[in-house]
């Protein structure tokens, strides 16, 4: 498909902010229902992905355009059914399982997972389960029920973007860390993709593992920096843009 408009720019919106192609307002896809996001900040970088297009059109460079019509068209339908799909991610968290102490691995798990987990046990005020091996052990009732009510004070589109940065790295710990604002991105996907890594150390990589390996990176970074254009503090200091 050939490029169709000229010009990509974000409006004000009952709801938001929306982004219009030569002055005609976005519907998603599926649903054909107004494609309003809350924040400025978060128009503008869907608007950037209009823009970068080139004459011929690449349907797979919409990432954020596809999270949003997949948050309103899906998600705002059932949040509760994202939010369960979260939560599995959080009964067995890549950060919680580690290698037997025994192994090299073992000791930059610790290294590097320990002090992510011991911050978000912090922040979230829950207490997580650390297993070492592949037998699963239950997270507390608790820590759930906690993490349930933190995810439903969410919006569909939140929910949308943080499902994305959950599933790509295995990690309702990784997915909720990189939602405050004082967070790496980099740092958490590189703690997300360690046993990978480690694993390429030991045996090398070859260029089309490589490539899935960037690509799920970039998806993760972009859904990070979305996200972050939809809190409550960049609320605050948009509306009134």
């Amino acid at each position: 498909m050939k490029r169709f408009w000229k010009i990509a720019s974000v409006d004000q919106s009952e709801g938001g902010w929306r982004v219009l192609l030569d002055g005609r307002p976005i519907r998603t896809q599926a649903g054909g229902a107004p494609q309003v996001v809350p924040t400025r900040a978060a128009a503008v970088l869907l608007a950037r992905e209009w823009e970068t297009q080139g004459e011929d059109i690449v349907p797979e460079a919409f990432v954020l355009r596809d999270l949003v019509d997949y948050a309103i068209d899906s998600v705002a339908a059932a949040p509760g059914a994202t939010i369960d799909t979260l939560l599995r991610y959080a009964e067995t968290d890549t950060l919680c399982y580690r290698a037997d102490p025994d192994e090299p691995l073992h000791k930059r798990q610790w290294s590097v997972w320990e002090p992510l987990v011991t911050a978000f046990e912090a922040r979230e005020g829950v207490k997580l389960e650390r297993v070492s091996g592949i037998v699963h052990r239950p997270q507390p009732d608790e820590t759930l029920a906690a993490l349930r009510a933190r995810l439903e004070r969410f919006d569909p589109i939140m929910l949308a973007a943080l499902e994305v940065m959950t599933s790509l790295s295995a990690s309702l710990c990784v997915g909720l860390s990189a939602l405050d604002p004082a967070a790496d991105a980099q740092a958490l996907w590189d703690a997300a993709e360690l046993e990978e890594a480690w694993q390429v150390e030991l045996w090398g990589s070859d260029d089309l593992a490589q490539q899935r390996r960037d690509k799920r990176r970039a998806d993760f970074l972009r859904a990070a920096e979305f996200a972050r254009s939809i809190t409550e503090a960049d609320r605050s200091t948009t509306a009134s843009a």
